[in-house]
């Protein structure tokens, strides 16, 4: 009994059973009039019968006829990032079937039309590649893999669910993080987009003494390993190294303003990531504070091993909590726990001047013990919206406000200049890069 309950609770009709009898009742009501077909027809009924139950003794003489299984290149989701996923499907009739695989996908994507249709020979193996791209970090949970199978008769179908919960944590972007780390190792950035500044001057932090190269700067010669070796030496300097550098994260009301999916906050955290990285490459030593009406998380600015560890963990489970932020208390804890002299990036975001003179007393605070450089967006959809040509009066109403805005975003920067706070303006989208523009223009001017 247990037997046909199951194989009831996954039998399925066809399209080609319906239409099959949907013909027969047409020729059945044609028999009243042609009375010489209901012996035929009466027959093609039993053969459609006979068929059908057949269908049903292939289909359902295996307990587990396909075997579906999941596969993914990494163990977890990087934000923001199209992420790669797999089915690996196996087909353990002794026939040709027709397969359909729907995915349960997590409700995060709010797909529902997620469907793969394919045939599998006798033993076959096919593996099927799928793409997604997560939008909010945390946990996304898969559920069943619903497998529809049909026999070459193509009138009864199996309806095979394969019990395989899967839960993948979705982090900060680490898909852009390898790449960058790549590249920052190889002295690659600008492929990226990353720039190279011109040095103005150099270090003071002394590494080696070389012989002297034509083309080397003369007034670093050193006359007195020059004495001893009896040609020329010059001292060779590098980046200074160990310098802190923190990522300010403002994870207030402002920052969940979306564009293209992805809120500012995230984009902040994504690139508060690569800046980590790419400064644990170049011997800094980085760190995190997270604020909004208080100090969310904190990761204090370090060069051990698990470093880089601490900082996903940490930014995995950033929320923004509709709070107006705090520059008060941010201030405060800078004061009394970074007592070293720092690099200080603040990803925020300002919309207008009045906006920026709120908090300019704390900001000029904090520049006057570090160098501090405000990170804030430039809002995409205005720019869209300036391009655009009015057509009739509201749209001239439109484009007045737009660049209004606009115009007082520009000034904002012009403002921060006045008091010598570096600022970068930037489109959300460029936001990684042009961080990192900074970032390697600040270390190469030896301005910490």
């Amino acid at each position: 009994m247990k037997k046909v309950w199951h194989i009831f609770k996954q039998f399925r009709f066809t399209n080609w059973f319906y239409l099959s009898v949907f013909g027969l009742i047409v020729f059945f009501i044609l028999a009243f009039v042609f009375p010489v077909l209901y012996n035929i027809i009466f027959l093609a009924l039993i053969l459609l019968i006979f068929l059908a139950c057949i269908d049903v003794v292939l289909l359902f003489k295996h307990l587990h006829p396909v075997n579906i299984n999941r596969q993914a290149k990494y163990t977890r989701l990087s934000n923001g990032d199209v992420n790669e996923l797999a089915l690996h499907s196996v087909n353990y009739y002794s026939f040709n079937i027709k397969l359909s695989i729907v995915d349960e996908l997590p409700i995060q994507f709010q797909m529902r039309d997620f469907k793969i249709e394919t045939t599998l020979a006798p033993a076959e193996q096919k593996k099927f590649s799928y793409q997604i791209r997560p939008l909010q970090r945390g946990e996304y949970h898969f559920g069943k893999i619903n497998a529809f199978i049909c026999s070459p008769l193509r009138l009864i179908e199996r309806h095979y669910k394969i019990e395989h919960p899967y839960m993948m944590p979705c982090y900060p972007s680490f898909i852009k993080l390898r790449q960058y780390e790549l590249m920052a190792i190889s002295n690659r950035l600008s492929e990226l987009g990353v720039k190279k500044i011109r040095r103005i001057g150099h270090s003071t932090e002394f590494e080696q003494i070389k012989e002297y190269v034509t083309g080397d700067d003369i007034r670093t010669i050193n006359w007195k390993a020059t004495a001893r070796k009896n040609q020329l030496m010059i001292n060779h300097f590098r980046d200074e190294r160990a310098q802190q550098v923190y990522c300010l994260v403002d994870m207030g009301r402002i920052m969940k303003m979306p564009f293209e999916g992805l809120t500012l906050l995230d984009y902040s955290i994504n690139a508060s990531l690569v800046l980590g990285h790419v400064a644990w490459i170049k011997q800094d030593k980085p760190g995190l504070i997270g604020f909004s009406n208080k100090i969310n998380c904190v990761v204090n600015a370090d060069r051990k091993g698990n470093q880089l560890l601490r900082l996903q963990e940490t930014l995995y489970n950033a929320k923004t909590n509709y709070d107006e932020s705090n520059y008060d208390v941010l201030l405060s804890y800078i004061r009394t726990k970074i007592t070293q002299r720092s690099l200080l990036l603040l990803f925020t975001n300002f919309e207008t001047i009045n906006g920026l003179r709120r908090q300019l007393k704390y900001l000029r605070k904090m520049a006057t013990q570090h160098l501090v450089v405000i990170i804030f967006f430039e809002n995409t959809e205005l720019k869209d919206l300036l391009k655009e040509k009015p057509q009739n009066t509201f749209q001239i109403y439109e484009q007045t406000i737009a660049q209004k805005f606009d115009y007082e975003k520009r000034q904002i920067t012009r403002e921060l200049q006045q008091y010598g706070i570096i600022s970068v303006y930037t489109s959300p989208q460029q936001l990684t890069v042009n961080t990192l523009n900074k970032y390697l223009e600040i270390k190469t001017r030896g301005m910490i």
